[in-house]
C-alpha cells in the first residue's frame, strides 16, 4: 500500500463519485477505479457499495477514512516539522489551548520551556475536540482543555478542578456577596454556543439543571473576552474559570460562588501510548510543578 492509494481514496470517500474524484486529482477516472479496487483487496474488505447515483462508504470504508486522514495528517505535520528543524536546526513541540487556560500558569510552562534554545514552540488555539483531532494528525504534541472527550487513541489528565466565579456587573447587588446558584438563575445569563458533543455550554448549564435550577440565557458569545464586555454592559452575568479574573474589566466584578465544589477541570491531552520525548518529560515536570505548588497554595 502507498500513500498515493490513501490519498486517492481520501478524495473519493469525500466526494462519493469516481469522475469528480477524477478531476479533482487530475487523473482518468479508470486508473483511479483500479487504483481504489486494489486498496479494496489490499484492505481485503469492500471499502464502498457501488450504486447508480454513486458512491456509499461501508462501515469499514468510513473507519478506513478516519484512519486514513489521521495517518496523512501525521505525515503532512512531521513533513513541515522536518523542513522547519532543517532551516532552524530546532525541535518542533505544538501546544493546544482553549483561551481560559492560558489566563494563569500555563504561560509561566511555556516561558520555562522557550528557555530551551534548540526548542520551537508552535501555539494552536482551538477547542478540546479539535486538540483530539489536531494531536492525532501530529500538529501537537499536547492539548490543554476543559472537557474529556472519549477517544482511544488519546488520554487525558486532570491537572486542576478550578473554582469557578460569577462574574456580574459591578452595579449590581449580588456583587457585593457570594452568590448562591440559586440566586445566579434569576439573573439573565451569558454563556457560550452549545453544539454536538461535550462543550462548555452544556458543562455550565449542567451546574444548574442539577440542581433544579432554570436559568435565563440571553446571548451566547465565541469567547470570554466578548462576554465579559456583556457583563460590563449590565446583560447579565457569565461563569468564569478563577483565573480569569486576571482580565480586569472596569464594570466587572469577579464573585466565589456560595454553593460548594463549583469547579471546572483544566485537562491536559496527550497521544495514548506514546512514549515521552524528553521535551514531553520536561513539560511534565512543570506541569507536576505548578499543580502541585497550587495545591497547596504556593503560586509560582
Amino acid at each position: 500500500m502507498e500513500l498515493r492509494h490513501l490519498r486517492y481514496f481520501v478524495v473519493v470517500a469525500e466526494e462519493l463519485n469516481l469522475t469528480r474524484a477524477s478531476e479533482k486529482l487530475f487523473i482518468a477516472q479508470p486508473p483511479l477505479t483500479r487504483q481504489i479496487r486494489q486498496l479494496e483487496d489490499e484492505v481485503g474488505a469492500p471499502l464502498f457499495h457501488r450504486h447508480s447515483r454513486g458512491l456509499v462508504l461501508t462501515e469499514a470504508g468510513q473507519y478506513f477514512l478516519d484512519q486514513a486522514r489521521q495517518i496523512l495528517g501525521r505525515i503532512d505535520a512531521a513533513t513541515e516539522d522536518a523542513r522547519r528543524i532543517a532551516q532552524h536546526g530546532k525541535t518542533i513541540f505544538g501546544i493546544g489551548f482553549v483561551p481560559s487556560v492560558f489566563y494563569g500558569q500555563l504561560p509561566m510552562m511555556v516561558r520555562r520551556l522557550r528557555r530551551n534554545q534548540n526548542l520551537e514552540i508552535v501555539l494552536e488555539e482551538s477547542k478540546t475536540r479539535e486538540q483530539v483531532e489536531a494531536l492525532k494528525a501530529g500538529r501537537i504534541d499536547i492539548g490543554f482543555g476543559r472537557l474529556r472527550i472519549d477517544d482511544p487513541n488519546v488520554e487525558q489528565e486532570v491537572l486542576s478542578n478550578e473554582p469557578m466565579l460569577a462574574a456580574l456587573p459591578a452595579s449590581h447587588p449580588l456583587a457585593e456577596g457570594s452568590p448562591s446558584m440559586a440566586e445566579l438563575s434569576g439573573v439573565p445569563m451569558l454563556t457560550f454556543p452549545s453544539g454536538p458533543g461535550p462543550n462548555l455550554a452544556d458543562l455550565m448549564l449542567g451546574l444548574f439543571h442539577r440542581r433544579g435550577l432554570r436559568v435565563n440565557v440571553v446571548q451566547q458569545v465565541n469567547d470570554v473576552q466578548t462576554a465579559l464586555s456583556l457583563v460590563a454592559s449590565e446583560l447579565g452575568f457569565t461563569l468564569v474559570p478563577e483565573q480569569v479574573q486576571c482580565l480586569h474589566r472596569d464594570g466587572v466584578c469577579y464573585v466565589p460562588l456560595a454553593d460548594d465544589d463549583i469547579t471546572i477541570p483544566v485537562i491536559a491531552s496527550r497521544r495514548r501510548g506514546e512514549t515521552p520525548s524528553a521535551i514531553m518529560r520536561l513539560t511534565n515536570t512543570i506541569l507536576d510543578d505548578f499543580f502541585d505548588n497550587r495545591l497547596f497554595g504556593r503560586d509560582p
